[in-house]
């Protein structure tokens, strides 16, 4: 599943997840509380509560929304005293409002343009696509037995071939953590183990088990695998969310391509300009080569 390179959405984590909260719900705006005789309203504590710190995600709702009016009423009595002491005044404040303003109508955009449109079906259709319909990655069942020599490794074929129950021989003889499960490693796919260990596990045939000892950095193994089978693709709920962040921020990235057609960009520091043409270029290649990241 291809998602783009970070380089270009580098707003989209601090940004547009705000305006994903923000838009969940469109709250009845309705006066919630007076601070100095002033109004406080429900859409006010709704941007309160997204930006409490992660921690109080965790709190039930009502304590939530009770620590996000808390907050707010901090912050309203707070500016109050900044009004009073001139911060409101000058160019730099000006700049800052006019960046808060244009980042807010930059994530409103987002939400009315791309995360209302966003349906279910759209997430299940990329999901068929790409996940459900793809084959599935071959996955071994095995057991080992692990020890720090060959001779001892050796020593263990020879039993098995005479007979001895492999299960038996992993809980009495194993110094690996799956000795005491008769060496159980359950089922896994290529990448899970060291090259050497996988490489032996998955060119042996279910039923049967390593007549030469396989040696990798923890020591010294006999493998037997028990089952091979092609791994179900993940469940749809399992990668909604996933699925839902790649659709989100491809058509993020399309609709600013499209907001910056025939748009002039002139940077005139000459060092920034350099700086900002090659991260330009670097994700422009990035995304043309279908960059994955899994």
């Amino acid at each position: 599943m291809t998602i783009k390179s970070p380089l270009r959405t580098g707003l989209l984590a601090a940004g547009l997840l705000w305006a994903i909260a923000a838009g969940a719900q469109e709250p009845e705006d309705r006066v919630i509380a007076t601070v100095g005789g002033e109004p406080v309203y429900e859409s006010e504590l709704v941007f309160a509560e997204g930006d409490l710190d992660p921690q109080f995600a965790r709190l039930p709702e009502q304590q939530r929304r009770a620590a996000a009016l808390s907050a707010l009423i901090d912050i309203k009595v707070m500016a109050d005293q900044a009004e009073k002491a001139g911060l409101a005044e000058g160019d730099a404040f000006e700049r800052r409002m006019q960046f808060l303003r244009d980042r807010t109508l930059h994530n409103e955009f987002f939400r009315k343009e791309v995360i209302e449109g966003l349906s279910e079906a759209d997430v299940r259709a990329r999901y068929e696509k790409e996940i459900a319909a793809q084959p599935g990655e071959q996955e071994v069942k095995a057991r080992h037995i692990l020890v720090d020599s060959e001779e001892q490794a050796k020593a263990i074929v020879a039993e098995l071939e005479a007979g001895a129950d492999f299960e038996e021989l992993a809980k009495e003889k194993s110094t690996g953590p799956s000795g005491p499960q008769g060496g159980d490693l359950g089922y896994f796919t290529r990448g899970r183990m060291v090259p050497e260990f996988e490489e032996a596990a998955f060119a042996i045939e279910p039923g049967d088990f390593t007549r030469e000892p396989v040696k990798t950095q923890f020591g010294w193994h006999v493998i037997k695998v028990e089952d091979k089978r092609d791994a179900a693709p993940p469940a749809f709920e399992e990668v909604v969310e996933q699925i839902q962040r790649v659709l989100l921020q491809e058509q993020y990235m399309a609709l600013l391509d499209k907001a910056r057609e025939g748009v002039e960009i002139d940077v005139q520091d000459a060092e920034l300009k350099a700086l900002f043409d090659a991260v330009n270029a670097e994700a422009a290649a990035a995304e043309g080569s279908g960059d994955d990241t899994k």
